[in-house]
Parts: C-alpha cells; structure tokens; sequence
C-alpha cells in the first residue's frame, strides 16, 4: 500500500497493493493494521454504497461537529473525479479545492479528514464506497453548492445531473463553517 501526500494536511489518496493474473485481480481496500502503519488511525464505523449513471454531480456534502466525518472513498467499479474543500477556518489551504480520478482499475482511495466539503462527478457509470468515521445524522448535515463561482470546480461532465437538494445549498461565500480553527 502506498500512501501519496496531497499538499493539503490529512488528505492523502491511499494505493493499494493489486496482484493481477489471468483469473481477474486481488486487492486489500482496507486492513486497519497497514492503514495505523502507516500512520492512518481514523476510525470507521458505517460503510455507505452508491450508484452513479455517467453525468452525475453529488456535492458538495458535509457533516457538521459533532457528527463530522472523515471518509474513506473509492469508485469500486467505474471511473469518478472526487473533489474536495478545505472548510477548516485557519488552515493554509482553507477554501481549496482538491480532485482526484478514483477508478476501478487503479483501485485507489482519498481519505477525506473531517473538515473537508466532498463531492464527486461520475465519469462513467460507477459504484461508489465510502467508509465513514462518525454516523450519519440528518440534522448536522450540510453542504456548498456544487457550481458555487468562487471555487470554480470543473467537474469534467458537460450537462451534469444534479439532484435538487445539492442544487439548493449554499454558496463558499455564504458557508459558515463551524470546524475548529487550525492553528
């Protein structure tokens, strides 16, 4: 397994080892054991699946403290571009944004920390796995608009699919983010 650093501080995209033969392939997508190795210590208590037709936009999502989450993503069959923001008031990369390609053929991961607005563009049809640190609760949820001017995030589809409710959330410059300042 190797573990690439980002630039931005926690968020990191995870490799795994993958042994192929003429048979298909074998993969590890998690071993608490190798991820505390190499310095990952979240815990994860739910694990969410999702299914995406090729144009989907999901995001940007959050879970406010106390509920806030940090996620371990990974597009188990077809093609995503994840995208990330840093919603930490005071962290160095506050209100940058992060994207990463998670395939199926790469088998390869984001760990989001908490603090993070995540979101993710379907390239193909895909099956998305997320593990998460913290349960979902509804009332601490929330999110920034996907199109939102400021972070300018190109999300590679042309006519995105957009549900109405991600469609409704609140711009980056309108976000109050009530994650602990980083110091």
């Amino acid at each position: 397994m190797e573990v690439k650093e980002t630039g931005i501080e926690g968020l990191v995209e995870i490799i795994p080892a993958v042994f192929s033969d003429d048979r298909g392939f074998f993969t590890e997508i998690y071993n608490r054991q190798n991820f505390v190795k190499s310095g990952i210590t979240t815990e994860f208590v739910q694990d969410n699946l999702s299914y995406s037709v090729k144009g989907v936009v999901r995001g940007l999502h959050l879970q406010y403290p106390p509920h806030a989450q940090a996620k371990l993503v990974r597009a188990v069959k077809g093609r995503v571009l994840d995208t990330v923001v840093d919603i930490r008031p005071g962290s160095d990369t506050f209100g940058k944004v992060f994207q990463c390609e998670l395939t199926d053929k790469k088998n390869n991961a984001l760990l989001v920390p908490a603090g993070f607005a995540h979101g993710f563009a379907a390239l193909e049809d895909s099956i998305f796995l997320y593990k998460c640190s913290s349960h979902y609760a509804h009332e601490f949820e929330g999110g920034i608009c996907w199109n939102d001017p400021e972070l300018a995030i190109n999300w590679g589809i042309e006519k995105p699919i957009i549900s109405e409710k991600d469609s409704k959330l609140p711009s980056f410059k309108d976000f109050q983010s009530n994650f602990n300042k980083v110091s």
